[in-house]
Parts: structure tokens; sequence; C-alpha cells
């Protein structure tokens, strides 16, 4: 995914913030492990590897992607990547890799739970899983439901009629496609909070190494790293790094 900037209203310029330091978090404890085989789960045509990896021969990379245009695309840059679903079982050997990245992927999956299962198996001993999503359990969540709004971070209907007419908060330099279709790129299907999220993860067996949260909305950007830092739970968006025992 490449970070929109969003910076054509406050809340569209604190969405860009929390996206550019949850991205930027997230490829930094991806890639700090030095090098190995890394799996890309929604990789589109291979942004991450060239951002995440650096393009760098201590890697070995390989993408998933629904998207058959994408993987064109990326097979055309000499990237190894493949048609998948990662709703079903990963085309993937188990404990081959070393690092797994889902990065803006989790909440479009309709069995989120069963991908985190499977990135477990394919993980090998000692490797990393990196997430990042968004979070549900945040207060201007609560705050919109409360106004008997539809919340910003939760399933998004399949209309965009719908979206229009109940979206207050307008995230600019963003453009959706057809929400209505079978394999929307936009629409969020399940939204885990941050406790229930890292919960599952331990049930899974994998340990956390590092939990972040950005986006404590809606304080002003200055305001909102040390309340991040206090209160990743009801961040925007959270950044899991977890491994394998």
């Amino acid at each position: 995914m490449i970070v929109q900037d969003g910076s054509d209203s406050f809340l569209g310029r604190q969405y860009a913030r929390t996206m550019k330091q949850a991205y930027a978090f997230a490829r930094s404890m991806a890639a700090s492990s030095g090098g190995g085989h890394a799996l890309d789960c929604g990789s589109g045509a291979g942004h991450e590897w060239d951002v995440t990896f650096g393009a760098s021969s201590r890697w070995s990379y390989r993408g998933l992607e629904w998207s058959r245009d994408q993987v064109c695309a990326g097979v055309a840059k000499g990237l190894d990547i493949v048609s998948a679903d990662l709703n079903h079982d990963l085309p993937v050997d188990a404990e081959s890799k070393d690092v797994v990245i889902a990065y803006s992927v989790l909440e479009h999956l309709l069995m989120p739970c069963h991908f985190l299962h499977e990135c477990r198996r394919v993980l090998s001993s000692g490797g990393r899983l990196v997430l990042l999503t968004p979070n549900i359990a945040t207060y201007f969540t609560v705050f919109q439901l409360l106004m008997g709004r539809m919340p910003s971070s939760g399933p998004h209907p399949d209309s965009n009629r719908l979206l229009e007419a109940e979206t207050d908060v307008r995230y600019g330099g963003f453009e959706r496609d057809n929400v209505s279709v079978d394999t929307p790129q936009h629409r969020h299907l399940v939204v885990f909070s941050y406790r229930v999220l890292c919960g599952y993860l331990k049930q899974l067996g994998f340990s956390i190494v590092a939990a972040r949260g950005f986006g404590w909305y809606p304080l002003p950007g200055w305001m909102q790293a040390p309340f991040e830092r206090m209160d990743a739970a009801h961040c925007h968006q959270m950044v899991l790094v977890c491994q394998k025992p």
C-alpha cells in the first residue's frame, strides 16, 4: 500500500501523520532482522520489496496478491509474486519464511483468524510476523457510534451512496473503488480491537515483540505522541510485531 497524503483537512492531516509513522515503524521492524526469506501478503505489484527490504540481496522475496493485474505488474518487474486468496490456505511451504508482513490487509479479509494461523504455519522458528491494521476500539469510533454515525474504522457497507451519506469525516487524497464489487480494495470487513488481536496472537503461540499504536484522535498532532505511548489500545492504527517460538 502507498500511503495517501490526505492533507486537505484537519483529520486528513492527522490521518497522513498516523499512516506515515505507522508504516515507518512496521517497515523498520520487518527489516531489522537483517535478511532471510520474506513473504509479503497483499503485496500489490511489490512496492514493499523496494521500501521495506530495500531490494537487498540479503532477502529473498515472495508476494501474494489477489489482483491479477497487480500480479502481472510485479512479475513484469522481475519479482516473485503469485495470485492468492488470503482467506484460504497460503500457497507457501510450512516453516519456510523468516518474515511475514501484512500491511493494511487484515481488515479486508473474511477469514482473518485463519490467515493469522497460516502466517504462523509458514514462519520458521524465531520468524517474525509484522501486522499493520486499524483498531476498532478508538474513542473517536465510540463518539461516532454515540452520535448514531457509522464508525470510520469498522466494517464498511457495500454501497457507495450510503458511504457518501454517512461519511462526515473524509481523508483527502484518497479515492475508493466501487465497494459493491466482489473484491473491493478499500472495504473493511472485520476490524479487530488492539487487546483482542494481541490476545488471539498469543493464543496462536506467538510472543509479542513490539506493540505500538498510532493516531490518538482527535487530539492535534503535536499532542498525540505521549497519548500513543500511554494508551496504544485506543489508537487509530496498530502495529504488532510477533515472533514464533
